[in-house]
């Protein structure tokens, strides 16, 4: 449901890291947590009366944010280029 394939992540590592093992940095991780949260979304689309994937999907939004606000405070210009990437809204 809200996983993702190694390949999937290997390529937004790619994308978003310093290199390809850096998967830790927070551009990386906001980056998986955006693809796992547009996934979630698909799928409570189809079954909305799924209440524990929402509370999953409540949870990985307010994770996302802490980790954006982080960014912001750390790297203004960082945070601007990643909403700008993933599409997000500020």
């Amino acid at each position: 449901m809200s996983c993702l394939s190694k390949e999937e992540k290997a390529q937004l590592v790619s994308k978003f890291g310093k290199n390809e093992k850096d998967s830790g940095s927070v551009q990386v991780q906001v980056a998986i947590l955006t693809a796992e949260i547009n996934r979630l979304n698909e799928h409570l689309k189809a079954h909305p009366h799924d209440y524990h994937s929402g509370r999953g999907l409540l949870k990985k939004v307010g994770h996302r944010r802490n980790l954006l606000n982080y960014i912001k405070r750390k790297d203004t210009q960082a945070y601007l280029d990643l909403i700008k990437a993933l599409n997000l809204r500020k």
